[in-house]
């Protein structure tokens, strides 16, 4: 359960939230309007969550959520896994400062990974002075608490800390979806691949208390949630720093048992963390989803060595062909870096050769791009861009080919389908989702979304399916 000084602060921040509620209902009766608030979210599926958050503390206080940048209050969630999203936030926040001359009173806050770098925290200072709060990773819990210092400094609030112990969860969040959701399991990276600025953003790993995760789950059920994301930068090492250490495998096993809920998803996946106790689990399981995101990055042993990846390409065959024994429907998707440095012809083709040995469903494929801040960056015989560019277009072809196989195999199979929405090119056609992470388009009704149906795939059009719902 949640520790009492975790308990205190979550009450502490409540206290905030009541009094910029009281700021938020003034100023909205002065301007005859209610007040608007608009969240930028970049990157990652831990950077949507966490925009659920603050959309949630937002709402406790009384702003009403827009997708227009027009707004009272707008937030950027940034991402910093790549420096060219860097510079989309720099180039959004000049359109912003724009908006801001003509509509005075506009708050500006940055938030998220991107602020956890000293340097853009010191270029924003210099550059960028019509933004108001900066706060990082660690304390988005704080919003209410950072609004108030500003509303009473009339200043910039600056509120970036370097690492943390604590976790506070049990605030207010506004769901995207009323039928799925992301639940945090833990924070933070231990693996410090030489290629990723994420341990340095995020902190250290933090596993949350299981009863607290059990907790927030079954109220998310009780109010119509039927398929939980279980988030982490590396699901497969939850636990081992808690008090009374649990495995992920212990931790799904607990949740399978959740009356009303229907499907359990996770990601992060590292494959050196990867148990046989959680490959069983998983072949056993009623409601684990039959996708699983295992990020390969090469398939050269001797790169996976210099991203310090901590497996061999042998080790991740053999897991695979386990996973795939275990669940002989599982849908292996991955990610692919490409011209990492120092990598040859040799070690691209056995990065081709994993691809067809294991039969991916899809694979997020990168070209390598410095990062600065990791020793990748620094690292001898970076790969020309024209070699990089050749690779990566073969290494799609073989995906995309190994992919539409795959897929092609489930035409003609009645399959259950999680209704998501409208789709987007057509309204008299819905858009759901197979428990294989694939998309089907068929006709029906808006009613039907939230709801889990049965749809008969007729047709594969590569990454997604036609079909036609099966009548009750």
């Amino acid at each position: 359960m949640l520790a009492q000084n975790e308990f205190e602060e979550t009450r502490r921040q409540y206290d905030f939230i009541n009094q910029c509620r009281e700021y938020v209902n003034k100023k909205s009766e002065a301007m005859g309007r209610p007040l608007s608030a608009c969240i930028v979210t970049f990157g990652c599926q831990m950077n949507a969550r966490d925009s659920e958050k603050l959309a949630g503390i937002l709402g406790e206080m009384g702003y009403v959520i827009t997708d227009s940048e027009d707004a009272d209050f707008v937030i950027y969630n940034t991402c910093t896994v790549r420096e060219n999203a860097n510079l989309k936030v720099y180039g959004r926040l000049g359109h912003l400062k724009s908006i801001k001359q003509k509509r005075p009173g506009m708050i500006i806050a940055l938030c998220g990974c991107m602020m956890q770098e000293e340097a853009v925290v010191e270029k924003i200072k210099q550059s960028h002075k019509h933004v108001d709060i900066v706060f990082g990773t660690h304390n988005i819990y704080k919003l209410a608490e950072l609004l108030k210092a500003h509303i009473e400094s009339g200043s910039m609030i600056i509120d970036i800390w370097k690492d943390t112990d604590r976790i506070v969860e049990d605030l207010p969040v506004e769901r995207k979806y009323a039928f799925k959701t992301g639940i945090n399991i833990m924070f933070g990276c231990n693996n410090f691949c030489s290629y990723c600025i994420v341990p340095y953003v995020r902190g250290r790993e933090r596993s949350r208390n299981a009863e607290d995760i059990i907790k927030e789950i079954k109220q998310a059920v009780s109010e119509g949630v039927l398929e939980v994301m279980l988030l982490g930068q590396n699901v497969n090492s939850y636990g081992k720093d808690l008090a009374n250490p649990k495995t992920f495998a212990n931790l799904l096993t607990e949740i399978e048992k959740i009356d009303g809920l229907k499907r359990i998803r996770f990601m992060t996946s590292h494959p050196k963390d990867l148990s046989d106790e959680l490959i069983e689990v998983m072949g056993n399981s009623k409601k684990i989803s039959r996708h699983l995101h295992l990020p390969l990055q090469s398939g050269s042993s001797r790169i996976l060595t210099a991203m310090n990846r901590h497996y061999t390409k042998e080790d991740f065959l053999i897991l695979a062909d386990k996973i795939k024994v275990a669940c002989p429907d599982i849908s292996l998707t991955t990610d692919i870096i490409v011209g990492f440095p120092g990598e040859t012809n040799e070690d691209f083709l056995e990065t081709l050769d994993v691809v067809q040995k294991v039969g991916f469903s899809s694979a997020y494929t990168f070209i390598y791009s410095k990062r600065t801040g990791t020793p990748a960056a620094t690292m001898a015989k970076q790969v020309p861009e024209d070699v990089i560019k050749e690779r990566f277009s073969r290494l799609l072809e073989v995906v995309q080919h190994e992919a539409s196989l795959l897929a092609k195999q489930q035409v003609g199979s009645i399959q259950e389908v999680l209704v998501e929405e409208v789709n987007t090119h057509d309204d008299q056609m819905m858009t759901g989702r197979l428990s294989n992470n694939l998309i089907v388009h068929f006709s029906g009704r808006k009613d039907l979304i939230g709801q889990i149906i049965q749809v008969n795939l007729l047709e594969c059009k590569g990454f997604y399916y036609i079909g036609e719902q099966i009548q009750p």
